[in-house]
């Protein structure tokens, strides 16, 4: 076990500030661009490659699927999540007798998989070498019947007594001896993980119900309760053990005619921190959200400044969690539009995760544009959130009496002190000027005293020299023209 491990509690909300976390005694926000959460499933993954350079690049999460494998698509044919069937390592062994529906000798899930365990160990040992925290999943949405047709527990894949059901099942408490299995299964992903500080669990990744075709299909409220109950599961199993992990994850959202609210996210749901992925059709408080449809390049930013500030009030912590936005076209463009989604996201007080598809198997650091860019810029990100007391801090919304055209601004800061401020163009690729350069100034109030104030470059990273500035009463200070984005952050002068 690391020595980390061994001296201290996991990864927790902060005991004074809900919407953050805690993290080896020191404040957290979550964020990175990270692989398809396929580094343990996928054999030809190297782990270790990956890990490497997410620590180098202040990545402070990664995800990471317990069982879910993911079929091969032309708009997106590769990832970690969609190993060959011959690079597949499920928790339990493949002895046959028969074959399952990808060719290979059928799952026996009376047994479990040694080499599984131990990328598992090998992965969450490593990781918490970093100081990396890890999103450990314990099952997904299935989607369809080709996705369905490729899980370990679909009963024509294993050797044992399950029912065969319609993929849309899978999330409910219909069938006993499915249930069971998946009990199993999450039992000892549970076991197995209790050791390690840097560790949070969902449920599920992306539950829905009311899918298209049988009308018989499961509500939302059966997702649910399936989800609940495996969330029991957890809470006793981890009850007799040293860790007790945060829950992560988000209300089932409706299929048929898309829709995913979040109220229930933020209120009596079993979760202490609510993922919601950033898409058209989320609700709040009776508002609907448009952050931008899947795969699109849009940005979209004010909507996702507005749906983060709704939510701040809330108790528990947002993350808006796997953005794929623009994550396929892998360019300047499509890292440019996470980049400015991210910004505007952490400024909000919320936190952050985006899938950089140009991490693959034999290429677990990315490609050199990657690394010039989105990698790099991540890293910017998270080096400067981390630079704020973020304990004290918190979004101050209208603090700008002025600010430059084309603009939407996000202000994260501790009033009175320390002021930082994200303005980025909101105009979409498309639009004529969008990326342009902008020139202007911002306009504020300013208590009495000594203040400082310099500019910040989210592409370099570099900070402009800081300049003095005057407290008391209205102040304008004009910016340097900027392409895409710029941070100013205003702070009181030490001297």
């Amino acid at each position: 076990m690391p020595e980390e491990s061994r001296q201290h509690e996991p990864i927790r909300i902060h005991p004074e500030n809900s919407k953050i976390f805690e993290f080896r005694g020191k404040p957290r926000v979550l964020v990175c661009a990270t692989e398809h959460y396929g580094a343990v499933i996928n054999r030809a993954f190297r782990y270790e490659r990956y890990l490497a350079d997410a620590a180098e690049k202040s990545q402070t999460l990664t995800r990471l699927f317990l069982l879910f494998r993911e079929q091969q698509h032309s708009r997106n044919p590769y990832s970690t999540c969609k190993p060959e069937s011959t690079d597949y390592i499920s928790p339990f062994p493949r002895t046959g007798p028969g074959l399952a529906v990808d060719g290979l000798p059928k799952y026996d899930l009376d047994q479990w998989n040694p080499e599984f365990f131990d990328r598992l160990h090998g992965f969450l040992s490593l990781a918490s070498d970093y100081g990396i925290v890890v999103e450990a999943v314990l099952f997904s949405n299935t989607y369809n019947d080709d996705i369905w047709m490729l899980n370990p527990l679909n009963a024509n894949n294993n050797i044992n007594d399950v029912e065969e059901i319609r993929w849309a099942e899978y999330t409910t408490l219909r069938y006993p001896k499915l249930v069971e299995r998946q009990k199993a299964h999450a039992r000892r992903m549970v076991e197995e993980i209790n050791r390690y500080d840097n560790v949070a669990i969902e449920i599920c990744n992306e539950p829905g119900g009311d899918a298209p075709g049988d009308p018989s299909n499961p509500s939302p409220h059966e997702v649910n309760e399936w989800q609940g109950e495996m969330a029991r599961l957890v809470r006793e199993v981890e009850a007799g053990f040293p860790n007790q992990h945060l829950i992560l994850g988000q209300e089932a959202f409706t299929q048929r005619k898309w829709s995913q609210t979040s109220d229930l996210s933020f209120g009596a749901l079993f979760v202490d921190g609510v993922n919601v992925h950033p898409l058209p059709g989320t609700w709040y408080a009776g508002r609907e959200y448009d952050m931008g449809q899947f795969m699109s390049n849009q940005l979209k930013l004010r909507e996702l400044r507005d749906f983060c500030l709704a939510t701040y009030p809330e108790k528990k912590p947002l993350n808006l969690d796997e953005d794929n936005v623009a994550s396929r076209f892998k360019d300047f463009k499509g890292w440019t539009v996470h980049r400015k989604r991210a910004w505007t996201i952490l400024l909000c007080g919320a936190h952050y995760d985006t899938i950089d598809f140009s991490i693959l198997p034999w290429l677990e650091t990315g490609t050199p544009d990657s690394q010039r860019c989105i990698r790099t810029w991540m890293k910017h990100l998270s080096e400067f959130i981390h630079s704020i007391d973020l304990v004290r801090a918190k979004p101050l919304s209208r603090w700008l009496k002025e600010q430059p055209a084309h603009t939407v601004e996000s202000i994260l800061g501790v009033e009175g002190e320390d002021y930082c401020i994200y303005l980025a163009d909101d105009r979409e690729w498309e639009a004529e000027g969008a990326g342009s350069p902008i020139e202007g100034g911002i306009a504020f109030e300013l208590p009495d005293g000594s203040w400082e104030s310099a500019c910040f470059s989210p592409v370099t990273g570099l900070c402009s020299p800081w300049m003095s500035l005057s407290g008391g009463g209205a102040k304008r200070v004009v910016l340097p023209a900027f392409e895409h984005d710029i941070v100013v952050r205003i702070r009181r002068s030490s001297d």
